[in-house]
């Protein structure tokens, strides 16, 4: 009995050890280890542990070269295509209406000073203004120059200008125009010359308004003449050298002025 029994326990045994070992082929290709590491041997190095761990080493590497059932647990990796998407692009659409204007912005800085421009062909000649209206008037001139009497009567023409508010008086001329009516008083001051009478007129609007007269003598002297005259707007004062019937002169040189002639306004006609 005990020898047809021998047989059929090893058997059993040998069928029990093959599985076991093919059971240790499965789970040592699935990277389990064999048997875990001992509890009481705590001094070993993390890479006995990594040894013995389900978790693959850090230093494995896994390539799509190799076996499938090297990581088998691990998903294939599938590279996915590119498409370049710039060679897809479409035509050039239609231009579309134009929006509504935006509000507008903060007023920038200004920019430099640009280059100066060609100059500009001239203007035609404009209307004439309005006479500058003003509540005052007065004059300085003088003269450096003798003169002499001829067979006409000379207006004494001046060549200094001390005073002349707004330009009053005309050099030119030798004649004040009077712009703002009114009560003025006038001075004339001269230098006789010797042996010569001297004989001159303050004219107002072609009318003898005073006589500046002196007889001839050895001796030249200084002579004046002063009066208050009430003009209105566009009158006219200036003086004159009387006609060559007498030997008539005034001195004076380009060293002194020995001849002047001045007024001012002294009440304006728009005041009460």
């Amino acid at each position: 009995m005990m020898g047809v029994l021998m047989p059929s326990a090893l058997l059993l045994i040998c069928l029990l050890f093959q599985a076991e070992c093919t059971e240790s082929e499965v789970e040592r290709s699935h990277g389990a280890p064999t048997q875990p590491p001992p509890q009481h041997h705590t001094s070993r190095s993390e890479n006995d542990y990594e040894k013995y761990s389900k978790r693959p080493r850090r230093t494995e590497c896994v390539q799509c070269c190799d076996p499938p059932d090297r990581f088998a647990a691990y998903p294939m990796y599938q590279p996915q295509p590119q498409i370049n998407i710039t060679i897809l692009k479409g035509e050039k659409g239609d231009r579309g209406e134009r929006g509504p204007h935006g509000k507008l912005g903060k007023t920038g800085s200004a920019g430099r000073k640009g280059e100066i421009g060609l100059k500009g062909q001239k203007g035609s000649i404009g209307a004439p203004g309005e006479m500058y209206k003003t509540n005052y008037a007065a004059f300085s001139v003088g003269r450096k120059k003798p003169l002499h009497s001829n067979d006409y009567y000379q207006t004494l023409v001046f060549d200094t200008e001390y005073v002349n508010l707004y330009g009053h008086f005309n050099m030119f001329m030798g004649k004040f125009y009077c712009y703002v009516p009114g009560v003025y008083f006038f001075i004339l001051n001269v230098h006789t010359w010797n042996q010569k009478e001297t004989y001159l007129h303050v004219m107002h609007n072609g009318v003898e308004a005073a006589i500046l007269y002196a007889q001839a003598s050895d001796r030249s002297i200084m002579q004046s003449q002063s009066l208050m005259l009430e003009l209105q707007d566009q009158d006219e004062v200036w003086v004159r050298l009387f006609k060559g019937e007498r030997d008539n002169a005034i001195f004076s040189d380009e060293y002194d002025t020995y001849i002047t002639f001045s007024g001012y306004l002294i009440k304006p006609s728009s005041e009460p």
